[in-house]
């Protein structure tokens, strides 16, 4: 069973029925000993950092995403769930992260470009394209250059270049997929990026399935 973790943050619904879709085990909790009991876990975000951050607080749940990292059992940040993996982020203020990975959340700079000269909006939100080698399950079936869903105006800056496991180009290459043993992240909304979006989830769903019955 996979626990989508309920912390008040988001239409967390879309993310529960992306995996439905998939035909994988899921359910949406705000329940400590559920998330506990998981075999799977995804932590979802949209918004705020530092409203993310607190939401998990006040729900109990900070230390038990960091359980769940330490158990070995796959954990999946989406979004701002992903951002609250690195350490910390600088929007709208300082912000504490989880720590599971080294590196900052930063605003991309205002008036930056692409290749052409074209100058870029803040915040990214619509296709983008992910770039990756090829070797991490997450994203096995899903080709490099393949594009994906985004909404964000901050991005992670990981201090590790190993925990990167695919980039994105939006005037600076940031890291739009992560990961660290069994620690995933996803900057982009897989539940809205269709055939890409569901078989990454699909796939997530698998290394669970993998890891559980090992």
């Amino acid at each position: 069973m996979i626990a989508i973790i309920d912390y008040g943050i988001g239409n967390l619904r879309n993310v529960e029925r992306a995996f439905q879709h998939v035909g994988a085990p899921v359910m949406l909790t705000s329940d400590q000993d559920q998330v506990r009991a998981a075999d799977g876990v995804v932590v979802p975000g949209v918004g705020a950092f530092g409203a993310c951050a607190a939401g998990l607080r006040r729900g109990g749940f900070e230390n038990l995403v960091r359980e769940t990292a330490a158990s070995g059992r796959p954990l999946l940040g989406i979004c701002v769930g992903m951002q609250l993996l690195f350490e910390d982020s600088e929007e709208m203020g300082q912000h504490t992260g989880l720590g599971l990975l080294p590196g900052q959340v930063l605003r991309f700079p205002e008036g930056h470009q692409d290749s052409t000269g074209q100058r870029l909006k803040v915040p990214q939100i619509g296709w983008n394209q992910l770039w990756h080698n090829d070797t991490d399950p997450l994203l096995r079936g899903v080709p490099a250059g393949s594009y994906a869903y985004f909404v964000h105006s901050y991005y992670c800056a990981a201090a590790e270049p190993s925990d990167v496991v695919a980039t994105t180009d939006y005037g600076i290459d940031y890291p739009s997929v992560v990961r660290r043993g069994n620690v995933w992240g996803a900057q982009f909304h897989p539940e809205k990026s269709h055939a890409v979006g569901l078989q990454i989830l699909r796939n997530f769903a698998e290394i669970v399935v993998s890891r559980s019955t090992a």
